[in-house]
Parts: C-alpha cells; sequence; structure tokens
C-alpha cells in the first residue's frame, strides 16, 4: 500500500474511488445512478450517500477548467490549420460535454470519497451550559 493512501481494508483510495465511481465503503462500482447523480444507497454494503453533502462545488470550477483548456486548444487548432466552421463543432461541442460530465463525476466522487474517508459531519453547534 503506498504511504499516502490511508484508508481501511475494502475501501478504495479516493483517488480510484473518484476515477472510477466506486463506493467508498465497499469498492464496488455502484455511486453512480446516472451521469452525476449519486444512487441512493450503495447496492453492496447499503452505504447511504444521502448523509454527505458534496454540492455543486465542483461544477463551476471544473467548467472554468475544461472550457479555458477547450478553448486553448481550439484555438491553437485554428491558427495551425484553419479549418472549416462546421468541424469546430462537431469536434468541441461533444468533447466539451464529455469533458464536463466526466469532470463531474469525478469531482463529485472525489468530495464524496474524502468526506467518507475523513468522516466529515455537519457542524454542530455545542451549548457550553450542558
Amino acid at each position: 500500500m503506498p504511504a499516502g493512501d490511508k484508508f481501511q481494508k475494502g475501501q478504495p483510495p479516493v483517488w480510484r474511488a473518484a476515477l472510477f465511481g466506486l463506493c467508498p465503503e465497499c469498492g464496488a462500482p455502484t455511486l453512480f445512478d446516472g451521469p452525476v447523480k449519486f444512487r441512493a444507497k450503495c447496492e453492496s454494503c447499503g452505504l447511504d450517500t444521502g448523509r454527505y453533502n458534496v454540492g455543486d462545488g465542483p461544477a463551476a470550477f471544473l467548467t472554468l477548467i475544461i472550457g479555458a483548456l477547450l478553448i486553448g486548444v481550439a484555438l491553437t487548432l485554428d491558427a495551425a490549420l484553419r479549418p472549416p466552421l462546421w468541424v469546430h463543432i462537431v469536434l468541441w461541442i461533444p468533447l466539451t460535454a464529455a469533458a464536463v460530465v466526466y469532470g463531474l463525476r469525478v469531482g463529485k466522487g472525489a468530495l464524496l470519497a474524502s468526506e467518507h474517508q475523513r468522516q466529515a459531519a455537519e457542524g454542530r453547534k455545542v451549548d457550553k451550559n450542558d
């Protein structure tokens, strides 16, 4: 086991759970129920993914990064080869959609796996009088 991967037996490291959509508890490929929607519960171990608050944090960040990278590549291609407009449309629209969807899967999967392995929970106010 690599030195940086701290997890219990059966639990995949965060990077593997994120890349392959694995359950952070048992490692089964049951994290997603659709392109970027989490399953309510893991079919193998019953882990309730609803208790984690991943939200849409990765959406804007990843979309901006992917957009900037693809615009740079598109402009380079255009400057080098001068293809017609239809080539850009056929090439960049599906590539952008696929990159954003897969990026969201990886980002959301990483956040959920990280929360699970670190046992993150909502903050609670503690009354000092108790």
